[in-house]
């Protein structure tokens, strides 16, 4: 096995190559002056298990095409088995044609890496409407989830938490991280009084006086859904906060916004940023153990 490190995933596999004792190597990517790509592997894959390590954020498309570009070049080079393990992958969010003529960009993609890649693993991915990866690719895949570092980092470093998931989609993660743990968790219900008015509370009763909130969902894009639970949340009496995701995609200032909130915002190291405390190239050598 080599592990290669692409140019959004060299934080994350360099480490999983240390902690599987395996090889690793970078792979060279640079852009023509007219912007396209180019793709060299630097060491000898003949033969061996190539797995190629790619976030995909910042130039998304960009990230897309170099690890096709590599892939298909890694078969051509005689390589045994081509593996992407993509810590955040994109394009999850259009998962049905809301509107006609609309391009069903994640099935565009399952089917796309289908073909050039035996074996996926993703972490966490931003599934709605379908039930697992299975169901997009027909290559071999394996979801992995942050979930145990999540729950290990709030252990060490968070008293007295309470895990809330700021709305019935983040549910999931919320419930799982507070078992892990071995504490409570709630999730915000908004009822719609009025257009000026709605009417916030927790889906069961529960003391939150001298709680740490820790709000825990699998992204942060915008921010305002944290916003917005900080807001509804204060008015039951709660003033600590932190808010803990797997990807942290931050845009629009999402981070900045968070912290003039008071905020404290922790992520994994899917997405590297100034708040990625949480390594996940641990999880990922895992994975490839298996």
């Amino acid at each position: 096995m080599v592990v290669i490190g692409c140019s959004k995933g060299t934080h994350i596999a360099k480490n999983v190559a240390r902690k599987l004792k395996k090889q690793y190597s970078e792979l060279k990517v640079k852009s023509f002056p007219d912007g396209e790509l180019y793709v060299r592997f630097m060491s000898n894959v003949k033969g061996k298990v190539v797995v190629l390590v790619q976030s995909f954020y910042d130039n998304i498309n960009d990230c897309v095409m170099e690890v096709i570009f590599a892939a298909q070049t890694a078969k051509e080079l005689g390589a045994k088995k081509v593996v992407l393990v993509a810590p955040y992958f994109a394009y999850f969010r259009q998962d049905k044609r809301f509107k006609p003529g609309e391009s069903i960009s994640i099935e565009v993609m399952g089917k796309l890496f289908s073909r050039y890649f035996d074996k996926i693993f993703v972490i966490d991915p931003h599934l709605h409407r379908q039930a697992n990866l299975s169901g997009l690719f027909s290559s071999n895949t394996k979801k992995l989830t942050a979930n145990p570092c999540i729950a290990d980092y709030i252990k060490k470093n968070i008293k007295n938490p309470l895990i809330v998931g700021p709305d019935w989609e983040s549910y999931k993660w919320a419930q799982k991280v507070a078992d892990e743990i071995g504490c409570e968790h709630v999730i915000l219900q908004k009822k719609r009084i009025s257009g000026r008015k709605v009417i916030v509370k927790l889906n069961k009763k529960i003391n939150i006086n001298n709680k740490n909130i820790v709000f825990v969902d699998d992204m942060i894009s915008t921010g305002n859904t944290i916003m917005e639970s900080v807001k509804n949340i204060k008015r039951l009496g709660a003033k600590k906060f932190n808010c803990i995701a797997v990807h942290g995609v931050f845009v629009e200032h999402a981070l900045e916004k968070l912290r003039k909130a008071k905020v404290k915002v922790v992520t994994t190291n899917t997405i590297p940023n100034r708040v990625s405390k949480i390594d996940v190239s641990g999880l990922v050598a895992e994975g490839l153990r298996k």
